[in-house]
Parts: C-alpha cells; structure tokens; sequence
C-alpha cells in the first residue's frame, strides 16, 4: 500500500499549523491581520520605535528627484556582513582530495568547521542603533559586522529580535552618536506602477542604487522552509547582496525591504511591505520573537479520496498527515491518520478553516480536538505552544498508516 505520505506530498508545502503553511502554500495568523482597525493599531504600537509617515509627501518629478533621494537616505543604509560557522565533514570539503584522502588522515569523516560570509543591506529606523534587514541574512550567524558612512571601522551588532517566517531582524550597534534614519512609509497605500528606488550591496558593489515601479502586490512566494503572502514585486533590479535594503518611494520613505528575486526572470524583485514591518517590528523590539500559536501538525483537505484509501472513518475533516515531535499534538497523543473534525466544538472541513481558528487563539490557551479515529470519535485537548523560531518542514520520510 502507498503510504500516506507519498499519497499527499504534492498537497504539503511543510509547515505546521500554526506555524506557516499547509496545503497550497497559504499561510497567515493573526498578527498580520489585514483589517483597517489592525493596521491602525500597528501603525500607532510601531511609532515608539521608528518614524512613521501615514502617506507620502506629494513631490514634483523632476531630473534630480531620484539623485536628490539618494544623497538624503544614503547615510542611513548600511552593509551587513554575516559569519556562519557550521560543521561540516572533511569529505563533504573541497580541500578533501578523494584520491589521497583527507589531509587529517582517515577516511574523510572528521567533522570540520566551515566559515561561509553573507553579504547584505540593512538601515536604521532607529538613531540609537538600531538597524532593520532580512532574518536570512543573519540566521546562524556567529558574528555580524555593520559598515557605517563615515567610520573606517565595522561596528560588532548584536540581534534584537528575529522572525524567521516574516524573514524579518532588528540589529543594534552601539554608535558613538545618534544615526540618520530612515521613515518608515506606507505600503497600502503605494499604487502599482509607482516608481521606487532600491539601495543595497549587490555581489558586494556598495551603495548601488536602482530604479523601477511596484510591479504587482499581495505577491506569493516559496523559498526553502519560507513563505511569503503579501510581497510587493517591483521592476528595480534586486541581488544577492540587497536584501534587508530599503525600497524607497520617491519621498525617501521606505515601503518595503527588500528580499527576494526570480532566478527566472529579468526584473522582478520582491520586498516584504511595510504593513508587514508595522506589525512585526514592535514585537522583535519588546520580546525579540513573534508569538504565534503552534499545534504542530501537517494537514491536507483531501479526506475524501483518503477515507477510501486507508478507512479514516470519515470523508470530512482535516486529515493530520504528520505529527511533530516534541510539540504541543505529539504531547496530546495525536497521531497520523486521525481526522480533526471539530475545535472547541466548531466543525472544522478545510486546512485554511482550522489553520484560521488556530491562529486567532493565543500561546499556552488549551483547545479542544474533536477526532475521528478510524470510525471512533474522540476528543483531546491541546495546549498550543510558542512557535519555533525556524525552518519547520516534514521529513522526506514517514512512516505509511496501517
């Protein structure tokens, strides 16, 4: 018999719930809730730590606007120099010659540390140090160097707060004097086909700067373990190198940060929008994490064709395809194969539906599963833990239901 996991792969993008995405791709929770009582809320919560512009400042364009930008906002952006140290096998190196063996003898098996140095951009929001940029740019960094104008010398910054899902970090150095920052402005309310400005370190070419217009919003994106939902896609040229740079409108007001770019085509970048930052960004500066409620499981929709394939007991619900360890549903004892048909007593038929509900809750609140165990209904309770603060992806191999 095909195990359920290989019967549902194509459905699962990885992530639990709670956690990010399920089924299709789609995640969201609460915190980015899109209604315009939310942003209100982020927007005012975000002005304790950075400068915030509700709308931009209506400007002439003329042959200097976008020079006249540059030479304003220029100050405040930074390069992010990223060391990451992992270990690696001495087979797994490029100096391990497999003709003569490793050069510490044996068969190639000594773990050896291997240094990897990741480029990026970042600014300041902040005078007293603190910096904005990409969580990928400093994840499992050991050590991060920021290059200021005006000082020969890197400073040593240390993380404030990091979100691994938004792909969002706060950084502080400790600068002899305020620094220049930059205003935060407003994504939402930035059209497509306005024209932006990008500033970053591509490939290690300080301060480049490039122009194009908000090609597209509410842009989707998959990349590794990370799932964006709400991306600005812009035409200005984005590399390795820009991420964590600002995308500026032609105010010199930041809208998005930028991130991301398709190794598939010419001129499509994408930056995370500052309606996102609005939300974020508070919790990274006051606990340096995002609650976000996690159950710990992966689900699909497909019930039905399921059900006649290995008798679930039901042919509604949310089948749980993979339960992790050591998370709030493996310590309720839920298992492969069992079927979430209710929470707190609300029927639950889609991914999204249950997803949803999950999300809305807050960490170390107990809910209750109604389940489906091949024909027996039962009930569980589940104390959503803290998501973890990383990649979270199901294994390329489980074990097959009975």
């Amino acid at each position: 018999m095909a195990s359920l996991h290989r019967t549902v792969a194509a459905a699962i993008v990885g992530f639990a719930v709670g956690a990010g995405a399920v089924s299709g791709g789609m995640y969201a929770y609460h915190q980015l809730d899109p209604t315009v009582q939310a942003q209100q809320n982020a927007s005012a919560n975000i002005r304790q730590y950075a400068t915030v512009s509700s709308a931009p400042a209506t400007l002439p364009l003329g042959p200097d606007t976008i020079s006249n930008v540059v030479q304003r906002v220029s100050p405040a952006v930074v390069k992010i120099v990223a060391t990451v140290k992992q270990k690696v096998n001495v087979s797994d190196s490029p100096f391990f010659n497999p003709f003569f063996g490793s050069i510490f003898g044996g068969q190639g098996i000594m773990p050896e540390t291997e240094v990897q140095t990741d480029i990026g951009t970042g600014f300041f929001f902040n005078p007293q140090g603190y910096i904005l940029t990409n969580d990928h740019v400093i994840y499992g960094a050991s050590q991060i160097q920021v290059y200021v104008k005006g000082y020969a010398k890197p400073f040593t910054a240390k993380v404030v707060g990091s979100d691994y899902q938004t792909d969002l970090a706060v950084l502080k150095i400790s600068p002899p004097k305020p620094m220049p920052t930059l205003v935060l402005g407003n994504s939402n309310k930035t059209p497509v086909g306005a024209w932006v400005i990008a500033i970053g370190n591509p490939y290690d070419l300080n301060d480049t700067v490039t122009v194009g217009v908000i090609s597209a919003k509410g842009r989707p994106l998959t990349i590794g373990a990370r799932n964006y939902t709400n991306l600005l896609q812009t035409s200005a040229a984005i590399n390795p190198g820009n991420s964590g740079g600002p995308l500026l409108n032609l105010a010199g007001q930041v809208i998005g940060i930028n991130t991301a770019v398709s190794t598939q085509g010419q001129g499509i970048g994408f930056a995370i929008p500052t309606s996102t930052v609005d939300q974020i960004l508070p919790q990274l500066m006051r606990q340096g994490y995002v609650s976000r409620p996690w159950l710990g499981v992966f689900i699909t929709n497909d019930s039905a064709s399921l059900d006649k394939e290995y008798n679930l007991g039901t042919a509604s619900g949310v089948v749980i395809v993979y339960v992790e360890p050591n998370s709030p549903a493996s310590r309720a004892g839920l298992v492969a194969g069992e079927v979430i048909t209710a929470v707190n007593g609300r029927p639950m038929t889609s991914d999204s539906q249950l997803k949803s509900y999950i999300d809305k809750q807050s960490v170390g609140t107990p809910v209750t599963l109604t389940i489906n165990n091949g024909g027996h209904v039962i009930t569980k309770t589940v104390t959503l833990g803290q998501e973890p603060n990383g990649p979270i992806t199901m294994p390329s191999s489980v074990p097959s239901l009975p």
